[in-house]
């Protein structure tokens, strides 16, 4: 998964794609656990949407514009809005569920 800043994000939601985003921090726990399963989340649906992932101590206003109070935040976005969202960590399992429900 590709890390992106705010400029190349806001780009992406411009694309015919869906964009999953994994919103994290170097130093959040979750997020290092849950990066893995989104990596395998990429490689299964990678062919359905663009997967990224932001670091929101580097991109404070994207977290701002989101609303994003609590990491690892993972979202789906399609048309340029927000589709859906969660927030924690998710097994394998719960991503697959939640990423074939969104994409």
């Amino acid at each position: 998964m590709e890390q992106v800043n705010k400029e190349k994000f806001d780009e992406l939601l411009k694309g015919d794609k869906p964009v999953v985003c994994d919103f994290y921090a170097t130093w959040c726990g979750p997020c290092r656990m849950l990066a893995p399963v989104l990596e395998e989340m990429s490689a299964k649906y990678g062919d359905k949407a663009v997967f990224v992932k932001v670091d929101v101590d580097d991109n404070p206003e994207l977290s701002v514009r989101y609303g994003i109070m609590s990491i690892p935040y993972v979202a789906v976005f399609e048309n340029g809005g927000l589709k859906d969202k969660s927030v924690g960590y998710m097994s394998k399992s719960e991503a697959d569920e939640f990423l074939a429900k969104n994409l």
